[in-house]
């Protein structure tokens, strides 16, 4: 069986971000950037498969300018087998990123494609659902377990109400939730091999794929800062401020 994971390079989520001071985004000139955090739970999920015997390859991929190999390479050291780089610009559209990996898809063939649920950077959490409809194949959504066995795919998955089973054949897609595993560390042996792992580029023209824009982002601006607390003297005057000043009661 052969796994592919599609990744995204995101600001590591333990630095501080900074919005541009012309509000056009985010600033990620001198920035540390990470593999995505349910990026690296998918690939950590298909490097488990492998060991248990379940998949004989895992492929990842990403989408980007070429400092996402950096991302890539470290997916390597974490398992992977070998990498596939589109060159595209660094913000994509999850539509635009569900054709790209669709094309993917059609030269790979693989039997199961795993992703992150969501990007911690757009927190779109639209790509696998896209993914599963532009490929017309079963999906799994917000994994919290994930067995394989006799060409199918049991996905337990977290929904409101608790959790849901689903048995879904191959080829599938899943994306992947917090609970489903706790990714590994990369050791420095590993980081070593990494650099031999082959390492493809490919155009988004060679792929076919055309990307279009279906919306503008009109400004970006940090949220505002908290006020401090207030002490009251009584409850009439928590409860006036809540209905007042909060309207969170009426």
């Amino acid at each position: 069986m052969k796994v592919l994971v599609a990744m995204k390079r995101v600001i590591d989520p333990y630095v501080k971000i900074r919005v541009k001071s012309d509000g056009s985004g985010v600033e990620q000139n001198n920035v540390k950037m990470a593999i995505n955090p349910f990026c690296e739970i998918a690939v950590e999920e298909a490097v488990r498969l492998k060991e248990a015997g379940l998949a004989n390859e895992v492929v990842v991929m990403s989408a980007g300018e070429s400092v996402c190999q950096e991302q890539l390479r470290t997916a390597l050291a974490l398992g992977a087998d070998r990498a596939i780089h589109i060159e595209a610009p660094s913000q994509i559209e999850p539509l635009n990123v569900a054709s790209i990996i669709h094309a993917v898809m059609k030269n790979e063939s693989p039997d199961l494609v795993i992703l992150g649920k969501q990007s911690i950077d757009s927190d779109n959490n639209q790509v696998a659902q896209m993914l599963g409809a532009v490929a017309n194949l079963p999906q799994g959504t917000f994994a919290s377990r994930v067995e394989v066995a006799d060409h199918q795919v049991i996905v337990t998955r977290e929904v409101d109400g608790g959790l849901e089973t689903l048995k879904l054949k191959l080829p599938a897609v899943i994306s992947t939730d917090l609970r489903l595993n706790e990714p590994r560390y990369a050791s420095l042996p590993n980081i070593m091999k990494a650099k031999q792992k082959p390492l493809e580029v490919i155009s988004l023209e060679t792929l076919g794929v055309t990307l279009s824009q279906h919306h503008e982002v009109l400004d970006v601006m940090s949220p505002p800062a908290r006020k401090g607390g207030e002490k009251l003297s009584s409850v009439a005057e928590l409860v006036n401020k809540l209905k007042n000043e909060a309207k969170v009661i009426s």
